[in-house]
């Protein structure tokens, strides 16, 4: 599967990028009552580790609307935390300032496929073909 979710540290995004239409999400915000129209980012936040209803969000975003950009996570994200985001869905994640960005690199090559579906592959594992696993 592509486990491939483009990390920055919390010093890359000090200042909003320019000419990106980024949407902002509550994390207590239902993701179907968000106007999608001409967003590019959906930023997603993490106010605490423990918190996951962004991982919902993210999902929501992903595979019942059918948003095809990116989905970044902000806030308290952990390199913990970066294989269930991409499964959900986020493409971007923003560490946590003490986190390692080539370790959470690493972390995402250690599984070379997952039995069950997710946002990303929506197909289990027993119903791909052996070539696509």
């Amino acid at each position: 599967p592509d486990m491939t979710i483009e990390l920055f540290s919390a010093a890359d995004f000090a200042a909003p990028e320019p000419e990106t239409r980024r949407l902002v999400l509550a994390n207590d915000a239902d993701p179907r009552e968000a106007d999608l129209t001409g967003i590019d980012v959906v930023e997603l936040q993490f106010p605490r580790f423990v918190d996951g209803r962004a991982f919902s969000q993210a999902f929501l975003l992903r595979r019942r609307l059918g948003f095809a950009g990116q989905i970044r996570a902000t806030g308290d994200v952990l390199i913990d935390q970066l294989v269930q985001m991409a499964r959900c869905g986020l493409t971007q994640a923003v560490l946590r300032a003490d986190q390692d960005l080539g370790h959470g690199s690493r972390l995402l090559t250690h599984y070379p496929a997952f039995y069950q579906g997710d946002a990303v592959q929506p197909a289990p594992l027993f119903t791909r073909s052996t070539a696509a696993a």
